[in-house]
């Protein structure tokens, strides 16, 4: 019994030591492996030229490419980079929104205030030309595209300049303000809103010539650009009739692409709105076409193209026409309430504001400080006729006096107020009466205060009414 007991004892002994054997074996082998994997991973690298320390340094390295966004260009630095990964750092150094985007590879920044930073992480490019834009209407067309380079060799170290231009001293900032507000009014070539004549057809008409022609227009002192003009001018000409009176505009079109013309707040045919395909076809380059109707005033109006608008407009095709004498209608809806002297409007002023396109922030299609200044004696009036042609709402800001506002898009308010800021919408028409009541140079301007403003001074969207 003993015996057979002890037998079984030692079976059972050389079992557990046989499988603990085999068990330690597979470990062995199972270390074994790792360390051939890890020593296959090393010879890897070294037949690679390189060691996992170097490698992990390599990866550290990335390719930077510092993307400012203005009105109206992508700067990228640098512009060439090697295959593979990059990291675009992206700040809008502009006054308008905009964003940085690679359609071909549906890549994109959020849409960027003013001042707003992003990041956007691109892998895979390889080599070729890869096309960046800015997606925001029109500003592709008005330059805000480039092209970025992908070639083996090029660089990929990281840039180290990513700080922001080094701040001017208070004393320079003085300076420079002080310098940009002494060139006020500078002198630039073209002047917009110019009236236009017209002639008496034979057939009881007034005509009007309005040819659509790109033009250089200087902006500010330098800074020409393609405008996209009416007459050679920026805004068009300013087109004055009255009510009942037969009107014939005769729109020649000498641009590179067709055109309509649509006249926004105006009471025409339906075959008169100027909006191809569905009322007319396109005006072709070297194609006239007549717009005719009866004046039904009184009216604050626009026109402007309504194809390819988006690029047309802002690049300076728009201008005023207003039926009746809204001189006097203007001082009859104030009523007396703004001081006026003689109760009699000296001044009628269109003011189109524009804030994108070739022309980008201006008014009357220029950049502060070539705006044109208004002069004014105390107790007489200017009527404003306010038209925004851009992107975006203006608020419409005059230092002295507060405006009575007493129309909006050619309708007389049933009761005018007095307003010192007026936002002006895209499309909108707001007729504001100032009468003049203490001497000074006052400014006038945008209140969105990147409009006006810069560390180097004021700029844009900015004049002044000078009061003596």
């Amino acid at each position: 019994m003993s015996d057979t007991s002890s037998g079984s004892t030692v079976q059972k002994n050389e079992s557990f030591l046989a499988k603990s054997v085999v068990g330690l074996m597979f470990v062995a082998v199972s270390i074994a492996a790792l360390v051939l994997g890890v020593v296959a991973v090393v010879a890897i690298n070294n037949d690679n030229g390189g060691s996992s320390t170097s490698s992990s340094s390599s990866a550290a390295v990335a390719t930077i490419v510092q993307v400012r966004l203005t009105e109206f260009a992508v700067t990228m630095t640098p512009a060439t980079v090697p295959p593979g990964e990059v990291t675009f750092q992206v700040v809008n150094g502009g006054t308008l929104e905009h964003n940085f985007a690679i359609p071909t590879l549906n890549k994109r920044t959020i849409m960027l205030k003013s001042g707003e930073t992003a990041e956007l992480v691109v892998s895979g490019l390889e080599v070729g030309e890869v096309a960046i834009i800015c997606e925001v209407a029109g500003h592709e067309a008005s330059g805000m595209k480039a092209t970025l380079t992908v070639a083996e060799g090029a660089s990929a170290m990281a840039s180290t300049d990513t700080a922001p231009m080094s701040a001017m001293t208070w004393q320079q900032m003085d300076k420079a303000m002080e310098d940009v507000a002494m060139t006020y009014p500078a002198k630039t070539e073209g002047i917009g809103n110019q009236e236009l004549e017209y002639t008496m057809s034979a057939d009881g008409y007034k005509e009007f010539l309005l040819t659509a022609k790109i033009v250089k227009w200087e902006v500010e002192v330098g800074k020409f650009v393609d405008g996209w003009t009416y007459n050679g001018m920026i805004p068009g000409p300013v087109i004055h009739v009255n009510s009942g009176d037969k009107v014939r505009i005769i729109h020649k079109n000498e641009l590179p692409e067709s055109t309509s013309l649509h006249l926004h707040g105006i009471r025409v045919p339906n075959a008169m709105d100027g909006v191809d395909p569905y009322t007319q076809k396109p005006i072709e380059p070297g194609a006239t076409f007549n717009y005719e109707f009866v004046a039904d005033g009184p009216a604050v109006g626009m026109y402007h193209s309504h194809h390819n608008a988006q690029v047309q407009i802002p690049n300076g095709m728009a201008g005023a026409i207003i039926i009746d004498d809204w001189k006097t209608l203007a001082m009859k809806a104030a009523s007396g309430r703004t001081g006026d002297a003689d109760g009699k409007a000296e001044q009628e002023v269109v003011m189109v504001l524009n804030d994108a396109g070739n022309i980008g922030l201006s008014l009357n299609g220029k950049s502060f400080p070539a705006t044109t200044p208004y002069t004014l004696k105390v107790g007489e009036t200017l009527v404003v006729h306010y038209y925004n042609e851009g992107f975006m709402t203006h608020p419409m800001h005059m230092h002295q006096p507060t405006g009575l506002v007493v129309a909006r898009d050619g309708v007389v308010l049933d009761s005018p107020y007095f307003a010192d800021t007026i936002s002006v919408a895209p499309g909108e028409r707001w007729t504001v009466v100032y009468t003049a009541q203490d001497a000074g140079v006052w400014a006038w301007h945008c209140h969105i205060l990147t409009h006006a403003e810069t560390p180097q001074g004021m700029r844009y969207m900015v004049t002044a009414v000078i009061v003596s």
